[in-house]
């Protein structure tokens, strides 16, 4: 009984998370300045004024907000999410094909932000208060302030121009099809943007760990493990690794929204065809409604998805986190 109600509760926070989501999403594309009109006219100079009508028409420009709006939901949810301006594809399958895209590049990202955050973490904390932690946990704080296009543009200042080690951009090498590219080439195309985005979230997580870390060694047990003769690398493997791991995973979890939104730069200084590139074109001079607005809800669940997993995944390391489960 208790496992239904979980499984309730999360379901009725998303529909009301992507309810939320899509209202204020389309109440900002809604205000934008260039509507489908005004686009249409600028792609199309010489267009008639009958063409004109028949696509104010066709984008109910001329509909009530709330109307067009409710119209638009109701696609969404019979599986028309409309069809892209700017590609001249149904929204769906731009968006399952750039994200097939995005998916190695975010999850290559992820997975080395999370295992290297983590380790260089335990590392300062280990460390703490001695000069490797005093070195690294200065060279955290500054990525922490450094920008995500920041970085990628040093990466291929330093790395595509200087050294020509890796290339300055795109998926794939230009020129070749699609079935001729090799998987070396492909993870010779991805490094670069995978790098640039794991270090949007890999400082974070670092200095979180290491502050995990150090209430752990400042704790009771931890002194009488001391006492007894451990080491402090012995105390971090046998208490505070497990102990640091369960908010280290909520964070890095939680993470898919600074992930999402970083790819959006990367994918474009990099001009790797990603979601992120199709959500700056979407939002900015294309001005594709459509589009743009599947984009933002896809995100919305492909976070929502992330921050469940870090909540199933804290209860199968820690149980205590389980409702109804007393410490």
């Amino acid at each position: 009984m208790g496992k239904l109600k979980s499984v309730a509760i999360y379901a009725a926070r998303g529909v009301t998370l992507l309810l939320a989501v899509s209202i204020f999403s389309f109440m900002l594309a809604s205000a934008s300045p260039i509507d489908p009109e005004t686009r249409y006219r600028l792609s199309h100079p010489g267009a008639s004024d009958a063409n004109v009508a028949k696509m104010r028409e066709y984008w109910g420009v001329d509909e009530p907000p709330a109307e067009r709006y409710l119209g638009w939901l109701g696609g969404v949810l019979r599986g028309d999410w409309g069809v892209s301006t700017t590609y001249r594809r149904p929204v769906l399958e731009v968006v399952g094909t750039r994200f097939k895209t995005s998916l190695a590049l975010m999850m290559t990202a992820w997975a080395f932000s999370g295992l290297l955050g983590f380790a260089v973490g335990c590392l300062m904390g280990v460390f703490r208060g001695r000069w490797p932690d005093r070195v690294i946990r200065r060279f955290c704080l500054l990525l922490c302030s450094a920008p995500t296009f920041w970085i990628g543009l040093v990466f291929l200042a330093v790395f595509a121009a200087a050294l020509g080690w890796f290339p300055f951009g795109l998926a794939v090498p230009p020129g070749v099809p699609p079935d001729q590219v090799t998987m070396g080439q492909r993870i010779h195309h991805l490094i670069l943007p995978a790098l640039t985005l794991s270090f949007l979230s890999f400082a974070n997580l670092a200095l979180h760990t290491r502050e995990k870390l150090g209430d752990v060694f400042d704790s009771d047990y931890a002194l009488f493990a001391r006492a007894r003769g451990e080491s402090d690398a012995s105390v971090l493997l046998r208490h505070g690794a497990r102990n640091a791991l369960i908010p280290a995973t909520m964070l890095h979890f939680g993470s898919f929204a600074e992930l999402f939104g970083g790819s959006v730069f990367a994918e474009t200084i990099f001009s790797y065809p990603g979601l992120g590139a199709a959500a700056a074109a979407a939002g900015m001079g294309a001005s594709d409604m459509p589009l743009f607005l599947g984009i933002v809800m896809f995100s919305a669940c492909f976070v929502f998805a992330g921050n469940l997993m870090a909540n199933i995944l804290a209860q199968i390391i820690d149980p205590r986190t389980r409702e109804g489960v007393k410490a």
